[in-house]
């Protein structure tokens, strides 16, 4: 009788902590999600008059819960501009992905303000995949620049619904 009780014990202990990873995976149906990236910009502008400048390019990296453990934390992200500027202070827009080290996804819509100190501006969540499937929200980001070639450090906050 002692040697099943130990059994059915060591069983529960096993699934139990089987269990653990995918309860600490599940989100709150809303909430906020803040994070920060570490990235690298690359791509091509052209001076089309005196002191206005056009162009585009990808942005990749990655991004750190801002609790060292959570959704996004150690995932990938990945963007893509478009933007002006005049005199050095301008517009941009754009699309990002951002990934948990899992595979699942937020997608967002971004808008944002240039100035010679970096950028900020908001994301408009636009979707996701797995546990973010049908996520929406907003929330602000901002960048500021982390070196002479492209380098930036970003942080962003993600208030979120799920259905």
């Amino acid at each position: 009788m002692k040697t099943r009780h130990c059994i059915a014990r060591a069983a529960a202990v096993a699934l139990t902590t089987l269990a653990m990873p995918a309860v600490a995976q599940q989100l709150p149906k809303s909430g906020a999600i803040s994070v920060h990236t570490g990235t690298k910009w690359t791509g091509d502008f052209v001076t089309v008059a005196d002191k206005h400048v056009r162009g585009s390019g990808h942005t990749a990296g990655v991004t750190f819960n801002d609790r060292g453990a959570g959704p996004l934390h150690l995932g990938p992200m990945h963007c893509y501009d478009a933007f002006f500027t005049i005199d050095g202070q301008g517009k941009n827009k754009g699309v990002c992905a951002f990934g948990d080290t899992d595979g699942d996804r937020i997608f967002v819509d971004y808008t944002g303000t240039l100035t010679p100190e970096g950028a900020h501006g908001v994301n408009e969540i636009s979707g996701g995949t797995g546990k973010y499937a049908g996520i929406t929200g907003s929330g602000p980001w901002k960048c500021k620049f982390a070196g002479a070639n492209g380098e930036l450090q970003c942080t962003q906050r993600f208030d979120y619904r799920l259905p």
